[in-house]
């Protein structure tokens, strides 16, 4: 199988993973952790008050998910940096 196929595989899988679940479940709300959280803590302590609020609030959903996947991509750079830096120094360290 020649390089191509298998990076066309991939893709199709990688899109099928992503939008499997929203075609499957057409009525389902795609909820993140932090607001299930609040709600049960909301549900076992009515009387619940926050320790502190948010010094910035983003303005929508969007810039939140956005501000999310930037947070994502940094940390995933770092990672990559680190360890092609790893990997590199094996092999002259050998010589």
């Amino acid at each position: 199988m020649k390089l191509w196929q298998k990076n066309l595989i991939l893709l199709v899988l990688v899109v099928g993973l992503a939008a499997g679940p929203l075609w499957l479940c057409k009525e389902a709300e795609f909820g993140g952790a932090d607001g299930m959280a609040e709600e049960m803590i909301l549900q076992t302590h009515p009387d619940y008050e926050p320790w502190f609020q948010p010094i910035l609030e983003p303005a929508s959903g969007e810039i939140e998910s956005l501000l999310f996947a930037l947070q994502a991509a940094a940390g995933a750079g770092v990672l990559g940096f680190a360890l092609g830096r790893l990997t590199a120094r094996a092999p002259e360290e050998r010589k």
